[in-house]
């Protein structure tokens, strides 16, 4: 089975509240464009790197027009950071190499009427009986710590 859909088989057989329990979420009234960029600058400062930023948002807008369904919640921006910090993964690889299915992480920001929200999949959720868990927990919290700190500005 490809990673995707194995994925999809774990995301579809937890109830849907350890599903809300593995995503870290917050809101704010800061501008999308402060957030993200108060949250970009933290995460490399905490050496969480960015490897890779997906303007999903904009690679939506393509299909405005092909799609009844088009962006129903009137989201005004969707952008992913896809971030790696290289001493937790080589950490991860030596105490249980296949909880690499969980790195890169990626943090989530989306704006709406004013609103900017901050989601981060915790990859903890996915691996509670790895012995890479401890690692897992702190990478987990690094990035959760920079998150709070940002919005804190």
């Amino acid at each position: 089975m490809k990673a995707p859909a194995l994925w999809l088989v774990i995301l579809l057989l937890l109830p849907a509240s350890a599903i809300a329990e593995g995503i870290y979420k917050q809101t704010t009234n800061m501008t999308f464009e402060a957030i993200y960029k108060k949250i970009y600058q933290l995460l490399e400062e905490n050496r969480f790197w960015i490897i890779n930023e997906i303007d999903m948002g904009q690679n939506l807008s393509r299909f405005k027009d092909k799609w009844e369904d088009y962006n129903l919640n009137r989201l005004e921006h969707i952008k992913i950071m896809i971030i790696c910090n290289g001493w937790y993964a080589n950490k991860v690889s030596n105490t249980d190499p296949d909880m690499l299915a969980l790195c890169p992480m990626h943090v989530t920001v989306h704006s709406r009427a004013g609103t900017s929200t901050v989601l981060f999949a915790k990859p903890s959720t996915f691996a509670p009986n790895s012995k890479a868990l401890p690692v897992l927990q702190e990478a987990e919290q690094g990035v959760i710590d920079a998150i709070k700190k940002a919005l804190s500005k």
